[in-house]
């Protein structure tokens, strides 16, 4: 039994993909899907962004190209609910259709909180936020760095307001302070004060990094990653001071003050210079009251010291009497010690008489007379000792040992004499051998006996020649025979030598050399 033919029209499994790609393009070529991110792969290598979108009963899968990821404001993070805007494509490798996402957005100011919430418990854990991080503030900067837009209102009150407390050199440093581009720029500010080498342009003592009130999406810029990390790794102290007293941003957390308004940032940077004169007449008033006080509570101190101390006639009164007596004694004492010396005079000259004196010295002549005496004895005494010992010494010191013994170690001078000549002959007869034996040896190997048998030896300079080859045309040579040299010239190059044929020695002959 045939099969009835049918009239449906036939397709591969390409058109159909291709139909439907066709379809769903042209139907939904731009939409807006809102969803939660789930499954989030990326960025992949390639720089591509896979993940799905979902709500309560389907899910549909998306992709974001490299190129648009730079572009987005807000990264794509797993389980935040966004917005995306984009086409729909299919992709018929595996039967499945996505969206091809152009913008991200996210969706309801909740979806932002609980992206902020969840990158403040993140920075958090990496002790960003800690107080012990946090650096006081200069008492009075000499230059502070301002960062923000320089056409606001904001820039305005902070300049004012310094000038009214106390005017310092600011320098501003342009960025936006909203927009996709906002975050790299506040950044990019805070690090490029941070890197301000010492010269023409003073690097800041402080930084202030300011923007007026507004919605969570207008200050989103200052909840990047970008920002804190950038607030958190300068070394400069910094206030933050981004919208009003009510709005919190991330970075607020990690700066170390944050200001409820930029005039407030202004009013914590510098004090009041009025207030600072007033203080510095007070101190110089108490500074001038204390060292009165000082100087009047010195002088009673040294009056009532002075009270205390006798007077210069009550301290001078004792020795002044005793230099009276003394001076009235004087006199009386040396009338007395000049008769007493006179006295003594008088008892020493009675006693100096010329026959006392000629006693003294008769006395002192026989005393000198008998030590020379006594001296003279001693000096024969002394010399026939010494006399009597050489004598003994010269009698043990007699002439025949001694010529004895010089000629026993003549005798044995001579033999050793004999020895050592016996021995150098020895030594010399023995190395004559062997140079000999040397000169034979060495005659035998040289190449002069070659020479002699009628050869000659080629060479080109200092090198010998070993092949016609190697010798060039014009090149000087010298030909050395048994008997002389001969200098000559190569008039032309020589060919490639032949093989050498293989000599076998005969027996009895030595053979060539060469």
């Amino acid at each position: 039994m045939s099969t009835p033919v049918q009239n449906v029209i036939e397709y591969s499994v390409s058109e159909i993909s291709a139909a439907v790609k066709r379809a769903i393009e042209d139907g939904f070529s731009y939409v807006r899907v809102r969803g939660e991110i789930s499954g989030f792969r990326g960025p992949h290598s390639s720089g591509h962004c896979y993940f799905s979108l979902k709500d309560e009963r389907a899910r549909i899968e998306a992709v974001v190209w490299r190129t648009t990821l730079a572009r987005l404001r807000f990264k794509p993070e797993e389980g935040i609910e966004v917005i995306a805007t984009g086409r729909l494509t299919t992709f018929p490798g595996q039967s499945k259709y996505q969206i091809v996402i152009d913008a991200l957005e996210p969706a309801g100011i909740g979806a932002l909180m609980a992206l902020v919430e969840e990158r403040r418990r993140k920075l958090a854990a990496e002790g960003l936020f800690d107080e012990a991080r946090k650096r006081p503030l200069p008492y009075l900067p000499r230059v502070i760095g301002v960062v923000t837009s320089p056409t606001g209102a904001v820039i305005r009150d902070i300049l004012h307001r310094l000038s009214d407390r106390f005017p310092v050199r600011v320098l501003v440093w342009p960025v936006k302070v909203q927009g996709d581009t906002a975050a790299a720029e506040v950044a990019a500010a805070i690090r490029g004060f941070n890197a301000l080498p010492a010269g023409a342009i003073a690097r800041p003592d402080l930084i202030i990094v300011a923007r007026g009130g507004g919605s969570l999406e207008d200050l989103w810029s200052f909840n990047e990653e970008i920002v804190v990390r950038a607030a958190a790794d300068s070394t400069i102290p910094l206030i933050a001071a981004v919208g009003h007293e009510t709005d919190w941003t991330l970075i607020d957390h990690v700066a170390d003050r944050r200001a409820p308004t930029p005039t407030g940032a202004a009013e914590m940077a510098v004090p009041v210079r009025s207030e600072l004169n007033a203080g510095l007449d007070t101190l110089a008033a108490r500074h001038r009251g204390a060292t009165a006080r000082l100087i009047e509570a010195g002088r009673r101190e040294v009056l009532a010291a002075a009270r205390a101390l006798p007077k210069a006639d009550d301290l001078l009164a004792i020795p002044r009497r005793t230099l009276d007596d003394l001076g009235s004694r004087l006199g009386r004492g040396l009338f007395a010690n000049a008769r007493t010396h006179r006295l003594a005079f008088e008892r020493s000259a009675v006693q100096l008489s010329v026959s006392r004196l000629n006693q003294f010295l008769n006395q002192n002549r026989e005393r000198v007379a008998h030590l020379a005496d006594r001296q003279r004895r001693a000096l024969r005494v002394d010399a026939e000792r010494r006399r009597t010992g050489f004598t003994a010494a010269a009698g043990r010191l007699r002439s025949e040992p001694i010529v004895e013994r010089m000629g026993r170690e003549r005798r044995r001078l001579a033999d050793a004499t004999a020895a050592a000549t016996r021995g150098f002959d020895s030594v010399v007869d023995r190395k004559a051998r062997e140079l000999r034996s040397a000169d034979q040896l060495l005659r035998s190997l040289s190449y002069r006996n070659v020479l002699a048998r009628g050869f000659a030896l080629v060479r080109a300079g200092e090198r010998p020649v070993h092949a016609a080859a190697e010798v060039a045309t014009g090149a000087t040579l010298d030909i050395e025979f048994h008997d002389g040299h001969v200098a000559a010239v190569s008039t032309s190059g020589a060919a490639a030598p032949k093989p050498a044929k293989k000599l076998e020695p005969s027996s009895g002959s030595q053979g060539s050399l060469f």
